[in-house]
């Protein structure tokens, strides 16, 4: 599995510099990225987008059509899965999951009339912290060497309004193209195996440079 990663990798880097070459000298766009998520976990039997986490970076437009331009992004990008206490108990039924990614997304994009800009893309996303509790306590099994995957590849839908000048309002929907883990469970009357997949909703706020500059190069 690996190197089919490693082979993914190559490919989006070959694509990028095809894109630049081709890109006859355009000026492009600087993205500087703050915002949050919204996460869940398909799979762990804990329902709802209610775990939080940061979403920042930088990226950068690079236009290769009228209207049309590729996105590249380096973020950092914090998923996960939270349910709160349920009972009195020690066994109160909470539960966390921390799972903080280092993540590079690409799009191709379409700006219609300067205003809005849809998107589509994939993203790589590298494990680099997790940490999960059941019951409030750490569950010292899980660290980087498993259970979950050190990588995670994403599906990506974007939608972009402009707010204000060069700041633009973004939500973002992404969800796992692959497991991040296996899981059985095992209330004591069954036992059951499922698989567990990202599952995030993700609003940002962008700042543009360059912008300007940009619209009039291709005018």
């Amino acid at each position: 599995m690996k190197k089919y990663f490693k082979r993914g990798k190559l490919g989006v880097l070959a694509f990028l510099f095809f894109v630049v070459l081709s890109s006859n000298a355009q000026v492009f766009r600087g993205l500087a990225i703050c915002g949050f998520n919204a996460t869940q976990v398909d799979g762990d039997e804990v329902f709802g987008y209610k775990k939080y986490g940061w979403n920042v970076g930088a990226g950068v437009q690079i236009p290769f059509k009228d209207k049309w331009f590729i996105s590249l992004e380096n973020i950092y990008n914090r998923k996960g899965a939270y349910q709160p206490p349920r009972f009195t108990d020690s066994l109160s039924g909470e539960y966390r999951l921390i799972l903080n990614y280092v993540e590079v997304p690409l799009l191709i994009q379409f700006e219609d009339k300067k205003t809005m800009t849809f998107g589509l893309g994939v993203s790589w996303g590298k494990l680099i912290e997790v940490k999960e509790y059941e019951h409030g306590n750490r569950v010292a099994a899980t660290t980087l060497s498993g259970p979950y995957a050190r990588s995670d590849w994403n599906f990506l839908g974007d939608v972009r309004f402009a707010l204000y000048k060069r700041l633009k309002f973004n939500f973002r929907y992404a969800y796992s193209l692959g497991k991040i883990r296996t899981r059985t469970f095992n209330n004591k009357q069954e036992i059951w195996t499922r698989k567990q997949f990202n599952n995030l909703l993700t609003f940002r706020l962008i700042y543009v440079i360059n912008e300007k500059i940009s619209r009039k190069k291709k005018e």
